[in-house]
């Protein structure tokens, strides 16, 4: 049954529908918002942590009882953490994306709602495959000292 066929209360049904299909893919984008946001946070903190102890620790301002190469690991492990994190996150948006989609076509509901895009590219994702890359980068560049971020 094509949506011209259908009653006033059918149509409203489906668009109620298709509609809860939106908010839910919405929903997921702010799930995947809120773990770049946390990964950032940690990279970006990490990567503070790095400079801040190796620029002390390049002026010879380091104490003796604190390791030279300790602060300069830990402050790598919150990068790496942030990359993992989020390279997780990204791994379980797409999966749930994927998920609602074969959902949407199981229950029957592709010949009420309208047709969609195999899986929708939302800004979301976007950022988060940048962020991913950028996180990448900032650990090759820390672990190899070269770069804008390893000097």
């Amino acid at each position: 049954m094509s949506q011209t066929e259908m009653s006033p209360g059918d149509r409203m049904a489906a668009m109620r529908t298709a509609l809860a299909f939106q908010r839910t893919r919405l929903a997921a984008d702010r799930t995947l918002m809120s773990v770049q946001r946390t990964s950032l946070s940690l990279i970006g903190f990490g990567f503070t942590i790095f400079s801040f102890f190796r620029s002390l620790a390049d002026k010879k301002l380091l104490s003796e009882a604190i390791p030279g190469a300790a602060p300069a690991r830990f402050g790598l492990t919150l990068v790496a953490l942030g990359v993992c994190l989020l390279a997780l996150g990204i791994a379980s948006h797409v999966s749930y994306m994927l998920q609602l989609r074969r959902q949407r076509a199981e229950e029957g509901m592709a010949e009420v709602l309208p047709p969609e895009p195999r899986l929708p590219v939302s800004l979301a994702l976007v950022a988060a495959f940048t962020l991913l890359l950028f996180g990448i980068f900032v650990i090759l560049s820390l672990m190899a000292r070269t770069g804008p971020f390893g000097a």
